[in-house]
């Protein structure tokens, strides 16, 4: 590690500044902004790690639910995010207050965990290979942290759904849930050769009825070799201000199966 920045209350004030519902979330078709919830940031830190597998150095991102310190001995959400965002984006993206809210709704704690893992859609690519940045070293670096490592789900969007899916595929047992929003699959792909090795892994799936991606989103649906255990299609785009308002069921998700 070669340094370490503990975000600020400048840093949650522009959480803020992005989008703050003060009574639930956005279900405005067509919301311009990610709506997140009112409540506060815990301990959420963005940290630079070389990663071996990739290469370079990338940022590493945690948020700890409010009120349980450091994290010590939580559950770890991973976080892969989109072809136009990297784990920079997160604090304004407003995971650490979405790990606040679950539990104030009552869920058992846990940690969102990502890192940058460039626009290869989570795949090797070269000496570059973000998927093993994911399934060896964002583990061990959580470890270190002094999270569970051993009880892990991912989440996703576009891209990083899509690299969610294939990280459970590739990997049988490594993750317990896969939360993917409108991700980027199609027919034919990776993501439905080896739909069969989702078998056992709950799987929610989300997608907006106004994005492209609807059809062979639902068509993976189709193709699930159990049915997704939860996720709707709702109004709304491919962009975070729909994906936000997914969250909160995918935070249910996640600490159902990994609490």
């Amino acid at each position: 590690m070669n340094r370490r920045t503990v975000l600020t209350a400048a840093s949650a004030a522009a959480v803020a500044s992005i989008a703050v519902a003060a009574g639930g979330y956005a279900r405005s078709r067509y919301a311009a902004e990610p709506v997140i919830p009112d409540v506060p940031v815990g301990d959420e830190r963005l940290e630079q790690r070389e990663s071996r597998a990739r290469g370079r150095t990338v940022d590493f991102y945690t948020a700890v639910p409010a009120g349980y310190g450091d994290g010590r001995g939580l559950p770890v959400c991973l976080v892969l995010h989109g072809a136009s965002k990297t784990a920079t984006d997160f604090p304004a993206l407003g995971f650490a207050r979405f790990a606040t809210d679950s539990v104030r709704r009552g869920n058992p704690p846990f940690v969102f965990a990502g890192a940058t893992g460039g626009r290869l859609a989570w795949r090797p690519a070269g000496a570059d290979d973000p998927q093993r940045m994911v399934h060896e070293e964002l583990p061990a670096w959580c470890a270190e942290r002094g999270f569970d490592s051993s009880r892990l789900a991912v989440c996703g969007w576009s891209m990083g759904g899509y690299g969610s899916l294939l990280l459970a595929q590739t990997f049988p047992g490594f993750v317990r849930a896969v939360a993917a929003f409108s991700p980027a699959v199609s027919p034919g792909d990776d993501t439905f050769t080896h739909v069969a090795a989702l078998r056992d892994v709950p799987v929610g799936l989300w997608c907006g009825t106004d994005d492209g991606l609807l059809a062979d989103v639902q068509a993976l649906e189709r193709a699930l070799p159990q049915p997704k255990a939860a996720g709707t299609y709702a109004e709304g785009r491919h962009n975070f201000a729909y994906w936000s308002t997914c969250l909160p069921a995918a935070c249910d998700l996640v600490a159902r199966v990994n609490g």
